[in-house]
Protein backbone atom coordinates (compact mmCIF):
# COMPACT_ATOMS: atom_id res chain seq x y z
CA UNK A 1 0.00 0.00 0.00
CA UNK A 2 1.31 3.15 -1.18
CA UNK A 3 -0.16 5.56 1.52
CA UNK A 4 1.76 5.93 4.95
CA UNK A 5 -0.77 6.00 7.70
CA UNK A 6 -0.70 5.99 11.21
CA UNK A 7 1.47 3.11 12.95
CA UNK A 8 -1.55 1.34 14.49
CA UNK A 9 -2.32 -0.38 11.24
CA UNK A 10 1.07 -1.91 10.55
CA UNK A 11 0.16 -5.21 11.71
CA UNK A 12 -2.93 -4.80 9.04
CA UNK A 13 -0.34 -3.59 6.12
CA UNK A 14 1.95 -6.32 6.70
CA UNK A 15 0.66 -9.70 7.14
CA UNK A 16 -3.42 -9.73 7.17
CA UNK A 17 -3.88 -9.45 3.50
CA UNK A 18 -3.37 -12.22 2.42
CA UNK A 19 -6.53 -14.08 3.51
CA UNK A 20 -8.06 -14.14 0.42
CA UNK A 21 -6.02 -16.60 -1.97
CA UNK A 22 -7.18 -16.53 -6.13
CA UNK A 23 -9.99 -17.00 -7.10
CA UNK A 24 -9.46 -17.66 -11.00
CA UNK A 25 -7.45 -20.87 -10.49
CA UNK A 26 -6.30 -21.74 -14.60
CA UNK A 27 -4.81 -19.45 -16.66
CA UNK A 28 -4.46 -19.87 -20.37
CA UNK A 29 -4.17 -19.21 -24.01
CA UNK A 30 -7.65 -19.92 -25.89
CA UNK A 31 -7.45 -20.18 -29.93
CA UNK A 32 -3.69 -20.04 -30.02
CA UNK A 33 -2.48 -16.55 -30.01
CA UNK A 34 0.79 -15.74 -31.75
CA UNK A 35 2.17 -14.23 -28.38
CA UNK A 36 1.47 -16.28 -25.34
CA UNK A 37 -0.11 -14.81 -22.27
CA UNK A 38 0.27 -14.61 -18.62
CA UNK A 39 -1.88 -14.33 -15.47
CA UNK A 40 -0.27 -13.52 -12.18
CA UNK A 41 -1.89 -13.15 -8.71
CA UNK A 42 -0.74 -10.68 -6.38
CA UNK A 43 -1.66 -11.90 -2.76
CA UNK A 44 -0.34 -8.94 -1.05
CA UNK A 45 -3.02 -6.39 -3.08
CA UNK A 46 -5.02 -9.57 -3.78
CA UNK A 47 -5.10 -8.13 -7.56
CA UNK A 48 -4.68 -9.48 -11.46
CA UNK A 49 -2.27 -8.86 -13.82
CA UNK A 50 -3.33 -10.34 -17.00
CA UNK A 51 -1.19 -10.18 -20.17
CA UNK A 52 -2.24 -11.32 -23.61
CA UNK A 53 -2.18 -11.04 -27.09
CA UNK A 54 -5.08 -12.44 -29.76
CA UNK A 55 -6.57 -11.35 -32.85
CA UNK A 56 -10.17 -11.01 -31.61
CA UNK A 57 -13.27 -12.16 -29.79
CA UNK A 58 -15.69 -11.74 -32.46
CA UNK A 59 -17.53 -13.77 -35.20
CA UNK A 60 -17.48 -17.24 -35.14
CA UNK A 61 -14.21 -17.87 -33.05
CA UNK A 62 -11.83 -15.97 -30.45
CA UNK A 63 -8.15 -15.41 -29.32
CA UNK A 64 -6.82 -14.44 -26.43
CA UNK A 65 -5.63 -14.89 -22.66
CA UNK A 66 -8.38 -16.10 -19.95
CA UNK A 67 -7.54 -16.64 -16.29
CA UNK A 68 -10.77 -18.51 -15.01
CA UNK A 69 -12.59 -21.07 -12.70
CA UNK A 70 -15.35 -23.77 -13.57
CA UNK A 71 -18.81 -22.36 -11.79
CA UNK A 72 -22.66 -23.92 -12.10
CA UNK A 73 -25.80 -22.33 -11.38
CA UNK A 74 -26.13 -18.46 -10.77
CA UNK A 75 -23.18 -16.15 -9.99
CA UNK A 76 -22.08 -12.04 -10.12
CA UNK A 77 -18.79 -11.40 -10.90
CA UNK A 78 -17.73 -7.88 -10.05
CA UNK A 79 -13.65 -6.76 -10.64
CA UNK A 80 -12.57 -2.79 -11.10
CA UNK A 81 -9.90 -3.15 -14.14
CA UNK A 82 -7.64 -0.44 -15.69
CA UNK A 83 -5.49 -0.59 -18.82
CA UNK A 84 -1.80 -0.37 -18.28
CA UNK A 85 -0.18 1.43 -21.21
CA UNK A 86 -1.92 3.57 -24.30
CA UNK A 87 -2.26 0.21 -26.40
CA UNK A 88 -1.74 -0.36 -29.90
CA UNK A 89 -5.40 -1.09 -30.86
CA UNK A 90 -8.56 0.45 -29.65
CA UNK A 91 -10.63 -2.41 -29.44
CA UNK A 92 -8.11 -4.22 -27.46
CA UNK A 93 -10.56 -5.32 -24.50
CA UNK A 94 -10.93 -6.54 -21.51
CA UNK A 95 -13.58 -8.11 -19.21
CA UNK A 96 -15.65 -10.98 -17.30
CA UNK A 97 -16.36 -13.86 -19.73
CA UNK A 98 -18.04 -17.19 -19.32
CA UNK A 99 -17.96 -19.51 -21.91
CA UNK A 100 -18.99 -23.17 -22.52
CA UNK A 101 -15.92 -24.57 -23.48
CA UNK A 102 -12.18 -23.69 -24.22
CA UNK A 103 -12.71 -24.42 -27.65
CA UNK A 104 -12.31 -20.85 -29.85
CA UNK A 105 -15.44 -21.55 -31.33
CA UNK A 106 -17.45 -21.74 -27.69
CA UNK A 107 -20.25 -20.25 -26.82
CA UNK A 108 -19.82 -17.31 -24.44
CA UNK A 109 -21.51 -14.44 -22.95
CA UNK A 110 -19.01 -11.47 -22.21
CA UNK A 111 -18.78 -8.22 -20.47
CA UNK A 112 -16.23 -6.25 -22.73
CA UNK A 113 -14.84 -2.83 -21.91
CA UNK A 114 -12.96 -1.98 -24.97
CA UNK A 115 -9.67 0.24 -25.41
CA UNK A 116 -11.76 3.43 -26.76
CA UNK A 117 -14.24 3.17 -23.70
CA UNK A 118 -16.94 1.20 -25.86
CA UNK A 119 -18.58 -1.18 -23.60
CA UNK A 120 -21.47 -4.11 -25.08
CA UNK A 121 -22.70 -7.15 -23.56
CA UNK A 122 -21.42 -9.65 -26.57
CA UNK A 123 -22.50 -12.87 -27.16
CA UNK A 124 -22.40 -16.34 -29.02
CA UNK A 125 -25.74 -18.16 -28.78
CA UNK A 126 -24.32 -21.70 -30.60
CA UNK A 127 -20.98 -23.36 -30.93
CA UNK A 128 -19.30 -21.61 -34.46
CA UNK A 129 -22.10 -18.85 -34.45
CA UNK A 130 -21.84 -15.55 -35.41
CA UNK A 131 -20.77 -12.95 -32.54
CA UNK A 132 -23.70 -10.92 -31.67
CA UNK A 133 -23.73 -7.80 -28.38
CA UNK A 134 -26.08 -5.30 -27.15
CA UNK A 135 -23.82 -2.31 -26.48
CA UNK A 136 -24.71 -0.22 -23.08
CA UNK A 137 -25.00 3.53 -23.46
CA UNK A 138 -21.95 3.85 -20.37
CA UNK A 139 -18.08 5.22 -22.01
CA UNK A 140 -15.50 3.93 -20.20
CA UNK A 141 -16.10 2.35 -17.08
CA UNK A 142 -13.77 0.68 -14.78
CA UNK A 143 -16.18 -1.14 -12.60
CA UNK A 144 -17.54 -4.26 -14.59
CA UNK A 145 -19.97 -6.66 -13.40
CA UNK A 146 -21.31 -9.92 -15.02
CA UNK A 147 -24.41 -11.55 -13.10
CA UNK A 148 -26.02 -14.51 -14.31
CA UNK A 149 -29.74 -15.57 -13.43
CA UNK A 150 -31.09 -18.42 -14.72
CA UNK A 151 -30.90 -18.32 -18.10
CA UNK A 152 -30.33 -14.21 -18.32
CA UNK A 153 -27.44 -12.67 -18.10
CA UNK A 154 -26.91 -9.18 -16.76
CA UNK A 155 -23.88 -6.61 -17.47
CA UNK A 156 -23.87 -3.62 -14.96
CA UNK A 157 -20.91 -1.18 -15.60
CA UNK A 158 -19.44 2.15 -14.05
CA UNK A 159 -16.86 4.84 -13.89
CA UNK A 160 -16.31 4.22 -9.96
CA UNK A 161 -18.10 6.42 -8.20
CA UNK A 162 -21.18 6.43 -9.69
CA UNK A 163 -24.18 4.18 -9.73
CA UNK A 164 -24.76 1.38 -12.47
CA UNK A 165 -25.54 1.25 -15.81
CA UNK A 166 -27.31 -1.97 -16.63
CA UNK A 167 -27.71 -4.25 -19.73
CA UNK A 168 -29.65 -7.40 -19.62
CA UNK A 169 -29.44 -10.91 -22.42
CA UNK A 170 -32.80 -12.19 -21.60
CA UNK A 171 -33.49 -13.64 -25.20
CA UNK A 172 -31.37 -16.74 -24.47
CA UNK A 173 -33.19 -20.16 -25.65
CA UNK A 174 -33.12 -23.40 -23.65
CA UNK A 175 -29.90 -25.27 -25.22
CA UNK A 176 -28.03 -21.87 -26.54
CA UNK A 177 -25.55 -20.08 -24.65
CA UNK A 178 -22.64 -21.11 -22.38
CA UNK A 179 -25.09 -23.78 -20.70
CA UNK A 180 -24.57 -24.14 -16.48
CA UNK A 181 -21.27 -25.53 -15.90
CA UNK A 182 -19.18 -23.05 -17.45
CA UNK A 183 -15.57 -21.48 -17.41
CA UNK A 184 -15.91 -17.98 -16.08
CA UNK A 185 -13.34 -15.70 -15.29
CA UNK A 186 -11.10 -12.79 -16.58
CA UNK A 187 -9.96 -11.69 -19.83
CA UNK A 188 -7.50 -9.71 -22.09
CA UNK A 189 -7.45 -9.53 -25.58
CA UNK A 190 -4.96 -7.16 -27.72
CA UNK A 191 -6.93 -7.27 -31.27
CA UNK A 192 -3.78 -7.36 -32.74
CA UNK A 193 -1.92 -10.96 -32.78
CA UNK A 194 1.59 -9.26 -32.51
CA UNK A 195 1.84 -7.53 -29.73
CA UNK A 196 0.85 -8.08 -25.88
CA UNK A 197 -1.68 -5.89 -24.07
CA UNK A 198 -1.63 -5.95 -20.02
CA UNK A 199 -4.87 -4.97 -17.42
CA UNK A 200 -4.89 -5.25 -13.92
CA UNK A 201 -8.37 -6.18 -12.16
CA UNK A 202 -8.79 -5.17 -8.17
CA UNK A 203 -11.54 -5.64 -6.00
CA UNK A 204 -12.26 -9.19 -8.13
CA UNK A 205 -15.38 -10.89 -6.23
CA UNK A 206 -16.95 -14.16 -7.39
CA UNK A 207 -20.31 -13.97 -5.59
CA UNK A 208 -22.61 -16.94 -5.26
CA UNK A 209 -25.62 -15.53 -4.17
CA UNK A 210 -27.92 -16.64 -1.77
CA UNK A 211 -30.39 -19.64 -3.60
CA UNK A 212 -34.28 -18.94 -4.68
CA UNK A 213 -36.19 -18.83 -1.22
CA UNK A 214 -33.74 -19.16 1.11
CA UNK A 215 -34.70 -17.31 4.39
CA UNK A 216 -32.52 -15.48 6.27
CA UNK A 217 -32.00 -16.25 10.20
CA UNK A 218 -32.97 -19.62 9.73
CA UNK A 219 -29.83 -19.75 7.66
CA UNK A 220 -27.27 -17.97 6.27
CA UNK A 221 -24.91 -17.96 3.58
CA UNK A 222 -21.12 -17.07 3.87
CA UNK A 223 -19.19 -13.93 5.14
CA UNK A 224 -15.98 -11.40 3.80
CA UNK A 225 -14.54 -9.76 6.36
CA UNK A 226 -13.09 -6.71 4.30
CA UNK A 227 -11.27 -3.90 4.66
CA UNK A 228 -11.12 -0.77 2.04
CA UNK A 229 -8.63 2.19 1.84
CA UNK A 230 -11.54 4.95 0.96
CA UNK A 231 -9.37 7.20 -0.81
CA UNK A 232 -8.76 4.63 -3.40
CA UNK A 233 -11.35 2.14 -2.92
CA UNK A 234 -9.03 -0.55 -3.46
CA UNK A 235 -10.84 -3.39 -0.87
CA UNK A 236 -9.10 -6.89 0.67
CA UNK A 237 -10.74 -9.94 2.62
CA UNK A 238 -9.11 -10.48 5.86
CA UNK A 239 -11.15 -12.89 6.94
CA UNK A 240 -13.28 -15.31 5.32
CA UNK A 241 -16.58 -17.90 6.94
CA UNK A 242 -19.20 -20.36 5.41
CA UNK A 243 -21.51 -18.62 7.96
CA UNK A 244 -22.34 -15.25 9.00
CA UNK A 245 -20.03 -12.63 10.33
CA UNK A 246 -22.04 -9.41 10.79
CA UNK A 247 -21.07 -5.81 11.88
CA UNK A 248 -17.49 -4.73 12.24
CA UNK A 249 -15.78 -1.71 13.92
CA UNK A 250 -12.41 -0.85 14.64
CA UNK A 251 -10.55 -0.69 17.93
CA UNK A 252 -8.94 2.42 19.00
CA UNK A 253 -5.25 0.96 18.67
CA UNK A 254 -6.20 0.22 14.84
CA UNK A 255 -5.26 -3.81 15.59
CA UNK A 256 -8.63 -5.41 16.22
CA UNK A 257 -12.05 -5.07 14.26
CA UNK A 258 -14.98 -6.39 16.59
CA UNK A 259 -17.91 -8.17 14.49
CA UNK A 260 -20.81 -10.40 15.89
CA UNK A 261 -21.07 -14.47 14.90
CA UNK A 262 -24.24 -16.26 15.49
CA UNK A 263 -24.97 -14.08 19.21
CA UNK A 264 -21.23 -13.82 20.20
CA UNK A 265 -18.93 -11.10 19.75
CA UNK A 266 -15.14 -11.73 18.35
CA UNK A 267 -11.94 -9.83 18.22
CA UNK A 268 -10.52 -10.56 15.11
CA UNK A 269 -6.92 -9.83 15.54
CA UNK A 270 -5.43 -8.01 12.11
CA UNK A 271 -2.18 -9.22 12.66
CA UNK A 272 -2.06 -12.44 13.44
CA UNK A 273 -5.71 -12.88 11.59
CA UNK A 274 -6.84 -14.64 13.84
CA UNK A 275 -10.53 -14.26 15.90
CA UNK A 276 -10.82 -14.69 19.50
CA UNK A 277 -13.96 -14.60 21.42
CA UNK A 278 -15.06 -11.84 23.76
CA UNK A 279 -16.29 -12.59 27.27
CA UNK A 280 -19.54 -10.44 27.79
CA UNK A 281 -20.78 -12.76 30.57
CA UNK A 282 -24.08 -14.04 30.83
CA UNK A 283 -24.85 -12.26 27.43
CA UNK A 284 -24.71 -14.80 24.47
CA UNK A 285 -27.71 -13.54 21.94
CA UNK A 286 -25.95 -10.58 21.11
CA UNK A 287 -27.52 -8.73 18.20
CA UNK A 288 -24.75 -6.86 15.75
CA UNK A 289 -25.37 -3.56 17.41
CA UNK A 290 -22.07 -3.29 19.32
CA UNK A 291 -20.69 0.34 19.94
CA UNK A 292 -16.95 1.10 21.28
CA UNK A 293 -17.48 4.51 23.75
CA UNK A 294 -15.07 6.90 21.54
CA UNK A 295 -12.20 6.59 24.26
CA UNK A 296 -12.64 2.90 23.65
CA UNK A 297 -13.04 2.11 27.43
CA UNK A 298 -16.60 0.38 26.94
CA UNK A 299 -18.61 -1.46 24.43
CA UNK A 300 -22.25 -1.31 24.62
CA UNK A 301 -24.52 -3.87 23.67
CA UNK A 302 -27.76 -4.98 22.65
CA UNK A 303 -28.83 -8.08 23.73
CA UNK A 304 -31.98 -10.71 24.17
CA UNK A 305 -30.71 -13.33 26.91
CA UNK A 306 -32.44 -11.64 29.73
CA UNK A 307 -35.61 -10.46 28.22
CA UNK A 308 -38.73 -12.93 29.19
CA UNK A 309 -40.09 -12.72 25.36
CA UNK A 310 -36.68 -12.58 23.78
CA UNK A 311 -36.68 -9.00 23.13
CA UNK A 312 -33.40 -6.41 22.84
CA UNK A 313 -31.78 -4.63 25.95
CA UNK A 314 -28.71 -2.32 26.08
CA UNK A 315 -26.00 -2.94 28.57
CA UNK A 316 -22.63 -1.52 28.97
CA UNK A 317 -19.15 -3.40 30.35
CA UNK A 318 -15.95 -2.58 29.72
CA UNK A 319 -14.45 -3.17 25.90
CA UNK A 320 -11.75 -5.89 26.75
CA UNK A 321 -14.65 -7.60 27.88
CA UNK A 322 -16.53 -8.17 31.50
CA UNK A 323 -20.04 -8.11 33.17
CA UNK A 324 -22.53 -6.57 31.13
CA UNK A 325 -24.33 -3.50 33.29
CA UNK A 326 -28.32 -2.73 32.20
CA UNK A 327 -28.61 0.00 30.57
CA UNK A 328 -32.77 0.69 29.52
CA UNK A 329 -35.01 -0.97 31.34
CA UNK A 330 -37.60 -1.04 28.95
CA UNK A 331 -37.57 -3.26 25.55
CA UNK A 332 -36.68 -3.18 22.89
CA UNK A 333 -34.18 -1.23 22.51
CA UNK A 334 -31.17 -1.43 19.89
CA UNK A 335 -28.12 0.49 20.41
CA UNK A 336 -26.40 2.81 17.51
CA UNK A 337 -24.06 5.27 19.14
CA UNK A 338 -22.21 6.82 22.26
CA UNK A 339 -21.56 10.37 23.27
CA UNK A 340 -18.17 11.86 22.72
CA UNK A 341 -18.51 12.57 26.65
CA UNK A 342 -19.31 8.96 27.40
CA UNK A 343 -22.57 9.84 29.32
CA UNK A 344 -25.63 9.35 26.94
CA UNK A 345 -26.23 6.46 24.37
CA UNK A 346 -28.34 7.18 21.58
CA UNK A 347 -30.74 3.92 20.06
CA UNK A 348 -33.75 2.96 18.36
CA UNK A 349 -37.05 1.99 20.39
CA UNK A 350 -40.29 0.87 20.13
CA UNK A 351 -42.31 2.66 22.02
CA UNK A 352 -46.18 2.28 21.79
CA UNK A 353 -45.87 1.24 18.42
CA UNK A 354 -43.80 3.37 16.80
CA UNK A 355 -39.80 3.39 16.61
CA UNK A 356 -38.19 6.53 17.54
CA UNK A 357 -34.60 7.07 18.26
CA UNK A 358 -33.84 7.79 22.19
CA UNK A 359 -31.13 8.78 24.52
CA UNK A 360 -30.67 7.70 27.62
CA UNK A 361 -28.04 8.69 29.98
CA UNK A 362 -25.20 5.77 31.19
CA UNK A 363 -25.62 6.66 35.18
CA UNK A 364 -29.34 8.35 35.57
CA UNK A 365 -30.64 5.62 32.88
CA UNK A 366 -33.48 8.13 31.78
CA UNK A 367 -34.92 7.55 28.36
CA UNK A 368 -35.32 10.90 26.46
CA UNK A 369 -37.55 10.57 23.10
CA UNK A 370 -35.60 12.62 20.40
CA UNK A 371 -37.66 12.07 17.61
CA UNK A 372 -41.66 11.56 16.67
CA UNK A 373 -42.16 11.62 13.24
CA UNK A 374 -44.47 9.08 11.38
CA UNK A 375 -42.25 5.71 10.52
CA UNK A 376 -39.23 4.30 10.96
CA UNK A 377 -36.23 6.53 12.87
CA UNK A 378 -32.93 4.53 13.32
CA UNK A 379 -28.99 4.07 13.11
CA UNK A 380 -28.48 6.95 15.04
CA UNK A 381 -24.57 7.99 15.47
CA UNK A 382 -22.88 11.14 17.49
CA UNK A 383 -20.54 13.11 15.51
CA UNK A 384 -16.84 13.06 16.92
CA UNK A 385 -17.60 16.85 18.30
CA UNK A 386 -20.89 15.95 19.97
CA UNK A 387 -22.62 18.82 17.64
CA UNK A 388 -25.16 16.48 15.69
CA UNK A 389 -26.77 13.05 15.91
CA UNK A 390 -26.69 11.44 12.48
CA UNK A 391 -29.64 9.21 11.85
CA UNK A 392 -31.71 7.67 9.10
CA UNK A 393 -35.66 7.98 8.94
CA UNK A 394 -38.27 7.09 6.05
CA UNK A 395 -40.56 10.06 7.05
CA UNK A 396 -40.26 11.39 3.22
CA UNK A 397 -41.27 7.50 1.75
CA UNK A 398 -37.93 6.45 1.15
CA UNK A 399 -35.24 5.78 3.88
CA UNK A 400 -33.32 8.63 3.68
CA UNK A 401 -29.99 10.25 6.42
CA UNK A 402 -31.07 13.26 8.55
CA UNK A 403 -29.12 14.73 11.42
CA UNK A 404 -30.46 16.50 14.52
CA UNK A 405 -28.91 18.37 17.49
CA UNK A 406 -28.25 15.92 20.74
CA UNK A 407 -31.72 17.12 22.00
CA UNK A 408 -33.86 16.40 19.03
CA UNK A 409 -33.94 19.78 17.70
CA UNK A 410 -32.92 21.12 14.07
CA UNK A 411 -34.11 18.03 12.19
CA UNK A 412 -32.46 18.52 8.40
CA UNK A 413 -32.62 15.75 5.74
CA UNK A 414 -29.22 14.90 4.25
CA UNK A 415 -30.06 12.98 1.14
CA UNK A 416 -32.65 13.12 -1.41
CA UNK A 417 -32.33 10.62 -3.93
CA UNK A 418 -33.92 7.20 -4.77
CA UNK A 419 -32.11 5.17 -2.85
CA UNK A 420 -32.70 3.65 0.64
CA UNK A 421 -30.09 4.98 2.98
CA UNK A 422 -28.99 3.62 6.24
CA UNK A 423 -25.99 3.73 8.88
CA UNK A 424 -24.82 6.87 8.70
CA UNK A 425 -20.85 7.03 10.12
CA UNK A 426 -19.31 9.78 10.58
CA UNK A 427 -15.47 9.64 9.58
CA UNK A 428 -13.20 10.86 13.15
CA UNK A 429 -12.37 14.08 11.42
CA UNK A 430 -15.89 14.99 11.24
CA UNK A 431 -15.71 15.72 7.77
CA UNK A 432 -17.64 12.21 5.93
CA UNK A 433 -20.22 9.92 6.46
CA UNK A 434 -20.15 6.20 4.89
CA UNK A 435 -23.33 5.01 4.50
CA UNK A 436 -25.24 1.86 3.03
CA UNK A 437 -27.64 2.23 0.53
CA UNK A 438 -30.46 -0.02 -0.70
CA UNK A 439 -32.21 -0.46 -4.11
CA UNK A 440 -34.85 1.49 -4.79
CA UNK A 441 -36.88 -2.16 -4.95
CA UNK A 442 -36.09 -2.55 -1.46
CA UNK A 443 -38.62 -1.88 1.14
CA UNK A 444 -38.15 1.92 2.58
CA UNK A 445 -38.37 0.10 6.46
CA UNK A 446 -36.18 -3.17 5.57
CA UNK A 447 -32.69 -3.50 5.58
CA UNK A 448 -32.43 -7.36 4.26
CA UNK A 449 -29.93 -9.77 4.02
CA UNK A 450 -28.42 -10.99 0.43
CA UNK A 451 -29.09 -7.59 -1.86
CA UNK A 452 -27.20 -5.94 -4.33
CA UNK A 453 -25.98 -2.73 -2.43
CA UNK A 454 -23.89 0.39 -2.34
CA UNK A 455 -21.56 1.75 0.61
CA UNK A 456 -21.49 5.33 -0.28
CA UNK A 457 -19.69 8.85 1.08
CA UNK A 458 -20.53 12.31 1.27
CA UNK A 459 -19.28 15.44 3.20
CA UNK A 460 -20.92 15.66 6.51
CA UNK A 461 -23.29 18.79 5.55
CA UNK A 462 -24.61 16.96 2.78
CA UNK A 463 -24.10 16.82 -0.76
CA UNK A 464 -23.84 14.57 -3.99
CA UNK A 465 -23.19 11.02 -2.58
CA UNK A 466 -20.22 9.11 -4.66
CA UNK A 467 -20.11 5.52 -4.49
CA UNK A 468 -16.83 3.51 -2.69
CA UNK A 469 -18.04 0.16 -2.76
CA UNK A 470 -20.38 -2.09 -5.00
CA UNK A 471 -21.13 -5.40 -3.33
CA UNK A 472 -23.39 -8.13 -2.27
CA UNK A 473 -24.57 -7.69 1.47
CA UNK A 474 -27.15 -5.45 3.09
CA UNK A 475 -28.31 -6.65 7.01
CA UNK A 476 -24.64 -7.06 8.73
CA UNK A 477 -22.35 -5.10 6.20
CA UNK A 478 -22.01 -1.94 7.96
CA UNK A 479 -24.61 -1.78 11.10
CA UNK A 480 -22.08 -0.22 13.45
CA UNK A 481 -19.41 2.42 13.70
CA UNK A 482 -16.93 1.21 10.74
CA UNK A 483 -13.49 3.56 10.15
CA UNK A 484 -10.37 2.99 11.12
CA UNK A 485 -8.89 5.08 13.95
CA UNK A 486 -6.81 7.25 11.70
CA UNK A 487 -9.85 7.43 8.89
CA UNK A 488 -8.17 5.76 6.22
CA UNK A 489 -9.87 2.67 5.90
CA UNK A 490 -13.62 1.50 6.74
CA UNK A 491 -14.42 -2.28 7.77
CA UNK A 492 -17.47 -4.04 6.51
CA UNK A 493 -18.76 -7.36 5.33
CA UNK A 494 -20.03 -8.72 2.26
CA UNK A 495 -21.36 -12.00 1.10
CA UNK A 496 -21.36 -15.12 -0.68
CA UNK A 497 -22.85 -18.85 -0.74
CA UNK A 498 -19.52 -21.10 0.70
CA UNK A 499 -19.13 -24.64 1.47
CA UNK A 500 -18.20 -25.89 4.94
Amino acid sequence: MKKTILACLLPFLSMAVSAQGPQLETGLDVGSPMLAGNGIYDFTEQAYTLTGSGSNIWADHDAFYFQHTRLEGDFILRARVEFVGRGSHPHRKVGWMVRQSLDPSSPHVSAALHGDGLVSLQYRQNRGSMTQEIRSSDTAPDVIQLERRGNVYIMSTARFGEPFTTVDLDTLKEGEGPGDEVHAGLFVCSHNDTVREKAVFRNVRIVKPAPEGFTPYDDYIGSNLEVMEVATGHRKVVHQIPGSLQAPNWTCNGEQLIYNQEGLLYAFDLGRRAPEKLNTGFATNNNNDHVLSFDCKYMGISDHTRHPQNQSLIYVLPAEGGQPESVTPNAPSYLHGWSPDNKNLVYTAERNGEFDIYRIGREDQKEVRLTDAPGLDDGSEYSPDGRYIYFNSERTGTMQLWRMKPDGSQQEQLTHDRYNDWFPHVSPDGESIVFLSFMPEVDSGDHPFYKHVYIRKMPVDGGEPEIIAYLYGGQGTINVPSWSPDGSHIAFVSNTDREE
